[in-house]
């Protein structure tokens, strides 16, 4: 599995991108959609303030693109190409694959812009357990 301390643990987990033991969202279901982007304002376990500037996450939509992007490419190869369907049903494929995994993508391209400011305190978790 994937261990804490790394950016792709906090990335595919949500989690706090400093000490990784809470989850930055109010609710962990991204498919609760009024829930879907609300975001604590700071970690209850080392204070990390997830809202660095107003407007910080404008930033995830650009990466939000390139993830939508590789969803798509993934539903086209496993549609067209694994499963010789038509170019009709592999588009169908994509279409639904966007709809379906939108409230995942959304986040993701949060945990990834949040992970690129911020890095895992390791100082901070050996205090912690100290």
């Amino acid at each position: 599995m994937i261990k804490k301390g790394t950016k792709l643990y906090s990335i595919l987990k949500g989690t706090c991108p400093k000490c990784q033991e809470e989850s930055m969202y109010v609710n962990k279901n991204p498919y609760i959609i009024i829930d879907t982007l609300k975001i604590h304002d700071h970690c209850s376990h080392c204070g990390t303030k997830y809202r660095l500037e107003p407007s910080f996450f404008y930033g995830s939509m650009y990466v939000s693109y390139a993830v939508g992007i590789a969803f798509a490419v993934a539903a086209f190869v496993i549609s067209y190409l694994i499963l010789g369907t038509s170019l009709k049903t592999a588009f169908i494929a994509i279409v639904g694959t966007m709809i379906a995994f939108y409230p995942v993508i959304m986040r993701l391209s949060r945990n990834i812009w949040i992970n690129i400011f911020m890095h895992y305190d390791k100082e901070w978790a050996k205090k912690k357990t100290a």
